[in-house]
């Protein structure tokens, strides 16, 4: 029996877990969002529904700071399952979307454990947490947010992390939009979701102990900003989106989100670096 294997009977029992958050939506954290994507905050008022995708810039998790770890994320086991791999990142995401959150009113995210797998390859072992937050308000199941994370083994110290490999982007698209990654913007997207991963934010702990290059801009901010692109050349109403993270994009660059021209209710999109370097994908479905 591999060590993964004996991990497993403690990460077991995890699986199906649920935790549930409470949010009230509250007027001032909306309009903070709007502000951070460039829509007039005084547009919004209680009981205005929300964009969308916007549940996912709500029910944080309020850890206490005696219970975050050195990485800034809440120690294994306090929120997530404790999984013997120091490094954890964003993957996949698949989305189904049922209705609008509205501002100032409460609402609660049920966040399951729905599965944990172990894997071994070419970058060696790695564990894929698979999360389910279903979004509901008023009784009634606003959106399920199923999610990957990758857990994998620390870099040595002053070595670069495993890097993917890069493959270029297509440029066979319809529309393009951009938008700079700063630090500003990343600043507050993370205040407004309340990470406090150092990767996003601390250089030295970033270069010295994660083996990047640059701070890394929030892969949640990647997909949001890919899905307010889509909605801009987009007809319908957003019922689900999956999508895919291959590689990093760096504070203080750009992201290009570029789209072919919708078909009927799909939609594909994919995201490029200032180097034209593929960093996201993502298929969107809409309804009349």
């Amino acid at each position: 029996m591999s060590w993964m294997d004996e991990a497993m009977k403690d990460l077991q029992p995890w699986i199906g877990r649920v935790r549930t958050v409470e949010d009230d939506i509250g007027l001032m954290a909306v309009r903070r969002a709007a502000g951070t994507f460039n829509l007039d905050p005084a547009a919004f008022q209680r009981g205005t529904e929300l964009p969308p995708h916007w549940f996912g810039l709500f029910f944080a998790e309020t850890v206490r700071q005696d219970q975050i770890g050195p990485d800034g994320h809440p120690n294994k086991g306090v929120v997530l399952p404790p999984i013997p791999m120091p490094r954890r990142m964003g993957a996949g995401r698949r989305v189904k979307i049922m209705g609008n959150l509205r501002a100032g009113e409460p609402a609660v995210k049920k966040a399951e454990v729905a599965n944990i797998v172990p894997k071994t390859g070419r970058s060696g072992d790695i564990f894929v947490l698979t999360m389910r937050h279903t979004i509901e308000q008023h009784g009634k199941t606003i959106a399920v947010d199923e999610f990957d994370a990758i857990y994998r083994p620390a870099v040595p110290p002053g070595q670069k992390t495993t890097a993917t490999v890069a493959q270029p982007a297509r440029t066979d698209h319809a529309w393009k939009e951009r938008t700079d990654l700063t630090n500003a913007l990343n600043f507050r997207y993370s205040a407004i979701t309340w990470n406090a991963h150092r990767i996003h934010y601390d250089g030295d702990y970033t270069r010295s102990e994660e083996g990047y290059p640059a701070l890394v801009s929030n892969g949640g901010l990647s997909m949001h900003l890919m899905v307010d692109a889509a909605l801009k050349h987009a007809k319908g109403r957003l019922a689900g989106c999956s999508a895919r993270l291959v590689h990093p994009l760096w504070i203080g660059d750009f992201i290009e989100v570029r789209g072919e021209a919708q078909n009927g209710g799909a939609l594909k999109i994919w995201a490029a670096d200032k180097n034209g370097v593929l960093c996201g994908e993502m298929d969107l479905e809409f309804a009349a």
